[in-house]
């Protein structure tokens, strides 16, 4: 039986008993029946009708329920455990391959000074794999986005903890009308920022990076809105940053599409990268 028939019978077998009672008491039992004592028994039915009839139904939509948690907590599960794989893929992945490469031209330097840059370049990848590995770690600890929290503090963690993983300034500029983007939507941008964070961290050499946030104003339709993330690095074109390997873009793309927003990569002037989300609320 579906939700949408379980929804109908509780709604209708209550009706349904009062209606029945209502006309057999005025049809046949009204010389036997008191008025008084028949609208007395009237609830009394419904509740032993209702306590027979729907006590089925309740528990068929219990257990509907419990399954659609499970489901939800299963699909939270597997959401988390493709994020760290593409954390490692992107990250940890690539450094250790990088890394295997340094070694062999450790073994083939011929000179000191060779083998001495190759093994400050190793220390410098080791390094970064555990800031990925401290970074993945941390994001599998902290929730995305609890319905608790504000999306301003939500914005500030991602800012305070650029700042103390990388030493880049971040600054933050959001105008987006309060209550329009909805929750789900929240998240997926959320996750879309801190991919792109993490994309500068590791490729753009910044000093400084601005996150602006438009909408439901600013020469914008009332319900659409518009993300950007702008670094002053070296730069990066959107062709380069669509090759083999380069599963932060994808992810992020990916994300976008399934909300049904565009999202673009640009090379900023006159320096540095510009990542930019637009699309409408749902809310």
């Amino acid at each position: 039986m579906s939700y949408k028939w379980l929804k109908r019978l509780i709604l209708w077998i209550p009706t349904a008993t009062i209606g029945m009672w209502e006309y057999l008491r005025h049809t046949l039992l009204l010389p036997v029946i008191s008025m008084e004592l028949g609208n007395w028994l009237a609830p009394v039915f419904v509740f032993l009708v209702t306590l027979t009839l729907l006590r089925g139904l309740f528990a068929k939509l219990e257990q509907m329920q419990e399954s659609l948690q499970s489901e939800r907590v299963a699909k939270a599960a597997f959401e988390e455990r493709e994020q760290l794989a593409r954390e490692l893929h992107d990250g940890i992945s690539q450094s250790l391959f990088l890394l295997s490469v340094k070694l062999d031209k450790l073994e083939r330097a011929e000179s000191g000074e060779a083998a001495r840059q190759t093994t400050e370049q190793i220390r410098q990848t080791v390094r970064r794999v555990y800031d990925d590995v401290r970074q993945s770690i941390s994001n599998l600890h902290t929730a995305p986005l609890p319905p608790e929290q504000s999306w301003m503090q939500s914005i500030h963690h991602l800012t305070v903890e650029m700042e103390q993983v990388s030493g880049i300034r971040t600054t933050v500029d959001w105008r987006v009308r309060d209550g329009m983007l909805t929750h789900k939507q929240k998240v997926e941008l959320l996750a879309i920022m801190r991919e792109a964070l993490m994309n500068v961290r590791k490729h753009a050499q910044a000093g400084h990076v601005v996150i602006r946030g438009t909408g439901g104003s600013q020469g914008l339709a009332a319900d659409a809105f518009r993300c950007t993330i702008e670094d002053d690095g070296i730069g990066a074109e959107e062709r380069l940053l669509k090759g083999r390997g380069k599963y932060g873009v994808k992810m992020m793309r990916d994300r976008a599409e399934a909300m049904g927003w565009s999202l673009s990569v640009q090379q900023a002037q006159p320096r540095g990268t510009v990542v930019e989300i637009a699309g409408r609320s749902g809310a």
